[in-house]
């Protein structure tokens, strides 16, 4: 027996369209392939699970106008408080270059990311090259690492000293690089959709994680499979099939 309880809405809805008939909105559902970039470019996406994962993931951060989006994320991600992020805000205006400079090496540092995990991902060499920009952020600042309760368990985190801006990106360079040495035990993964592009951690206990999000391309995988399984070619093709069983008469 089907449980429908747990069937998502996304997906009782296009079995409900199916049913009466609107394939036509069907095929509409099933093609949309760019749902997860259109979302990522209007809101965070923080399905990573790792800070330096979901910043690859980020649309990129280069010039003045990103600055708030950047802020926004270094909030979203408690490498910023808001308090803090509220002070920084503000920067573009009072030192653009400052601003500039740091999205720059952010940019830098985000494309150089995406590139270490596709490798890793693949199972290709990782170039020395790539590395650079993470290492460029880890020479620069200081900090210490500390234990922080967060979400019902205690956590290591590295806190920069705010020397500077380039300690913004401290803690992503460090998480980068600790994903990079893990290695395989970081479970880095890419999302089976490809349409998607976003990397993530598999933190489920079998392993098998393929989607970043069943909401985004995992019901998308479904629509399209039901789809594909009830569409009027696919059910001429069976009922021609059927016609030409037995004898004729």
């Amino acid at each position: 027996m089907v449980d429908r309880e747990r069937w998502s809405p996304v997906l009782i809805c296009t079995i409900w369209l199916a049913q009466h008939n609107q394939c036509a909105m069907v095929n509409r559902l099933a093609n949309l392939r760019e749902v997860p970039t259109v979302l990522a470019k209007s809101k965070l996406l923080l399905l990573g699970g790792r800070l330096a994962i979901d910043f690859a993931n980020s649309p990129t951060f280069s010039g003045s106008p990103n600055w708030e989006d950047f802020i926004r994320f270094l909030e979203a991600t408690h490498v910023v408080s808001p308090e803090r992020g509220a002070q920084l805000l503000p920067l573009p205006q009072s030192d653009p270059q400052a601003a500039d400079d740091v999205l720059s090496r952010a940019a830098r540092l985000q494309e150089a990311l995406r590139k270490i995990f596709g490798a890793v991902v693949r199972k290709e060499k990782v170039a020395r090259e790539w590395v650079e920009p993470v290492n460029e952020i880890l020479r620069i600042t200081e900090g210490h690492d500390e234990l922080v309760w967060n979400n019902g368990e205690w956590r290591l985190e590295f806190l920069a000293r705010e020397g500077g801006l380039e300690w913004l990106l401290a803690a992503i360079a460090r998480s980068a690089a600790e994903i990079l040495v893990e290695g395989p035990a970081a479970r880095l993964r890419l999302c089976a959709n490809p349409s998607c592009g976003l990397f993530f951690s598999d933190l489920s206990r079998t392993r098998r994680r393929r989607w970043c999000s069943m909401a985004l391309c995992g019901n998308r995988h479904k629509v399209a499979a039901f789809a594909r399984r009830h569409s009027p070619r696919r059910r001429e093709a069976r009922h021609d099939g059927q016609g030409t069983i037995g004898p004729s008469i």
